[in-house]
């Protein structure tokens, strides 16, 4: 229900919503379907099946230049995440404000 939220204040501020997984299997299959894949991923720790830090290594293996957001509660995961390869670590609960300035940044400097 959240990602529903994210994806209208997403589009609202002028992006578009490419895709969405609901779990680490189906964000690698989508991903490595896609002829034009989107500016940034927003990877949230908390899926079901694969694990999001595994999820982000495979994306990354398909095409080592995508720009992944995470995402997660959990603290502990930041290090991992961003070793795995993702730009940017998001803690939740976080402002959309955050989301949309780490979107921002992360298309022009990672």
């Amino acid at each position: 229900m959240l990602h529903e939220l994210y994806g209208e204040i997403l589009e609202m501020n002028g992006h578009e919503i490419v895709a969405n997984a609901y779990n680490g299997d189906e964000a690698v299959e989508i991903w490595s379907r896609m002829d034009d894949p989107p500016d940034v991923i927003i990877m949230d720790h908390r899926m079901p099946n694969k694990d999001r830090v595994e999820t982000t290594k495979e994306i990354l293996k398909i095409n080592p230049n995508t720009k992944i957001i995470f995402a997660s509660a959990d603290a502990a995961v930041r290090t991992d995440a961003l070793n795995s390869g993702a730009c940017s670590f998001l803690s939740k609960p976080f402002a959309m404000s955050d989301l949309l300035e780490g979107i921002e940044e992360m298309v022009v400097e990672c």
